[in-house]
């Protein structure tokens, strides 16, 4: 009677066929690569992230050195200068605009807007090397309208 329970164990189990072993590992190795090449997408992500964080440290330097001068200095002429700056082994350029403000009238406000921009030069991917823009505005101490609109 033994036997016959031995038998009747076997005959109700099966183990896995070469063809269900096969698509197993063929769907395991299709989430495999969904996650590696997110893994590198990721990495790509984070490697932009860090040149824009540059980049805009580079934008606030400038805005910083320009803040520094009194409102009647060349460095705040009106006009647009393009210079190349190096920070942490990158090269960056850098366009400054400085514009004169006006009231409704066509009279001067004595008001200055500052537009800096900062490109990643020969960045990794192509999205990596969009420009990063400070805008600011910068008054003389004189009095006057100097209400932005």
């Amino acid at each position: 009677m033994k036997a016959n329970l031995n038998t009747s164990k076997t005959n109700g189990q099966r183990g896995f066929t070469l063809i269900e072993t096969s698509m197993a590992m063929v769907v395991m190795m299709v989430a495999g690569l969904a996650v590696s090449s997110l893994f590198v997408f990721s990495m790509q992500n984070n490697v932009g992230g860090n040149d824009r964080a540059l980049a805009m440290a580079v934008a606030q330097q400038q805005m910083e050195q320009l803040r520094s001068v009194t409102f009647e200095d060349a460095t705040l002429a009106v006009g647009t200068d393009t210079t190349t700056v190096r920070s942490s082994d990158r090269d960056y350029t850098v366009v400054r605009t400085v514009a004169d403000q006006t009231n409704a009238d066509g009279s001067s406000k004595q008001l200055r807007r500052i537009t800096i921009t900062v490109t990643p030069q020969n960045g990794r991917i192509n999205w990596t090397r969009t420009p990063v823009t400070l805008v600011s505005f910068r008054s003389t101490v004189a009095s006057g309208s100097f209400a932005v609109q």
